[in-house]
């Protein structure tokens, strides 16, 4: 049963007027603010004496500092979060960090005192990229058993310390990428290819850093939080195989174009005339210590206490979303609709939140990225259901190729789009999401958040 055509703006939930198009906006800003990678940091991360005490993965961790004359601290590391969280470590240990390096996306740096910063493409990854990543390996492979290695690593990771196999050229790289992201590959299979392709990512910088000490910070982007997979695990074990890199090829129609030397390299691995990635239980890896400093599931949280304080009742549906933007679209928007019919699975006024990272295959020319495709494909299914709003946007403040983070619509919006004469199914065929919601007014423009852990979904249903 659609819901009633009200003309009212914004509906009352107890002693405040609930406006759920721009509630979802703050409920957003909000989640991204729960994110911030500095904070993150410090939350999980402290100085004691001369030992650090990290919250790892495994349980609380006591690493020594290196005293100064008998060891160094280096922080290195990549992503589009990597400057703030190394911020954090230069506030922590002041002048006992030597040196390092990070590369971040271009636009997202932080001021650094003793840490080297360089930027670079993303995600398409460029020569700046390579070289960054060329250094970062000559650092570390020059730590010895008494040195300390902080990695701080985030979303964008990957592109951002691009340093190709041998026999592969760097543009070859950079062709695959773009070929990887049109067919709507998952962030798991992309990088599957990457830490085949690369000599720094799928565990091999931890084991160029052996035997020094490593603290690998990592703030996730990725359904699971599977270290292997965030920035394509540079420090970690990897359980993937050249095999399974040309099966990802081979089932998306792509092996037959993807560049030659890409596919020589990845059937030379498989053939075991290459070695493979370090596996779980390699020691070479064995004094590495990982942290998840901060992920989707906690800004999920964070974003469902603002949604209280607001006047709603929050339920976290899952931070697994994945698949095609347009059809996530779809289920999003019929538990919804089942939620304002009938009261289930929660009673409005209700905030539905729900995170992770969609896909998008490509079949127009137009512009936009996946939450922009997301919310157009909320748009559709939610017409004429005045009493709902739905927002889809980046954490980190860009979707796709565009300046905006997503957007958010309302029951109304394909009739505020018709007074206009754009035609939303239309732009959904062309993958044309950005221009359609910029004439409407109704993208989220953030700027760069220097933050990442994926994508958040909110709707907000009221009476």
């Amino acid at each position: 049963m659609k819901g009633s055509r009200r003309s009212r703006k914004s509906l009352r939930a107890g002693s405040r007027e609930l406006d759920p198009r721009a509630d979802a906006v703050e409920i957003f800003r909000r989640a991204v603010a729960a994110a911030d990678p500095r904070q993150a940091v410090l939350d999980r991360v402290r100085v004691e004496g001369d030992h650090l005490t990290v919250d790892g993965t495994d349980g609380r961790v006591r690493i020594p500092i290196p005293p100064p004359g008998r060891g160094r601290v280096l922080v290195v590391g990549a992503g589009k979060a990597s400057a703030p969280m190394a911020d954090a470590l230069e506030a922590l240990l002041d002048d006992r960090v030597s040196g390092g390096l990070v590369c971040v996306k271009d636009g997202h740096t932080s001021p650094l005192r003793r840490v080297e910063l360089r930027e670079a493409s993303h995600p398409i990854p460029d020569e700046r990229g390579a070289e960054a990543a060329e250094r970062i390996l000559g650092l570390v492979t020059t730590a010895g058993e008494g040195d300390l290695i902080l990695s701080v690593f985030s979303g964008g990771g990957s592109a951002l310390l691009p340093l190709p196999a041998k026999g592969v050229p760097l543009q070859d790289i950079q062709l695959l990428t773009d070929q990887l992201l049109a067919s709507g590959a998952s962030i798991d299979e992309i990088n599957t290819l990457r830490k085949h392709l690369s000599r720094v990512a799928g565990g091999r910088l931890g084991v160029a850093a052996h035997p020094a000490a490593v603290v690998n910070l990592v703030l996730s982007d990725v359904v699971g939080d599977r270290l292997d997979v965030i920035a394509s695990g540079p420090f970690s074990p990897d359980p993937s195989t050249y095999a399974e890199a040309l099966g990802i090829l081979d089932r998306g129609g792509l092996l037959a174009r993807v560049p030659c030397t890409v596919r020589s390299t990845l059937e030379s691995g498989a053939r075991g005339e290459l070695p493979e990635t370090p596996k779980p239980g390699d020691r070479s890896l064995e004094r590495v210590t990982h942290a998840i400093v901060g992920s989707n599931c906690r800004s999920l949280e964070e974003a469902a206490r603002k949604a209280r304080e607001m006047g709603y009742r929050p339920l976290i549906l899952s931070s697994f979303v994945q698949g095609e933007a347009r059809e996530v679209a779809k289920v999003l928007a019929a538990v919804a609709k089942q939620c304002h019919a009938s009261g289930d699975p929660i009673v409005p006024p209700a905030c539905l939140l729900a995170g992770g990272e969609t896909t998008v295959t490509l079949r127009g020319h137009g512009l936009g990225g996946r939450n922009q495709e997301l919310a157009l494909g909320l748009a559709l299914e939610l017409d004429g259901w005045p009493d709902i709003a739905g927002l889809s946007g980046g954490t980190d403040g860009t979707d796709g190729p565009t300046d905006a983070a997503g957007a958010v619509v309302t029951g109304a919006t394909l009739s505020r789009a018709r007074a206009k004469n754009l035609d939303a199914r239309r732009s959904l065929a062309e993958n044309d999401s950005y221009r359609f919601f910029d004439a409407l007014g109704d993208l989220i423009r953030t700027g760069p958040t220097r933050t990442n852990v994926m994508d958040v979904q909110i709707l907000l249903v009221a009476r």
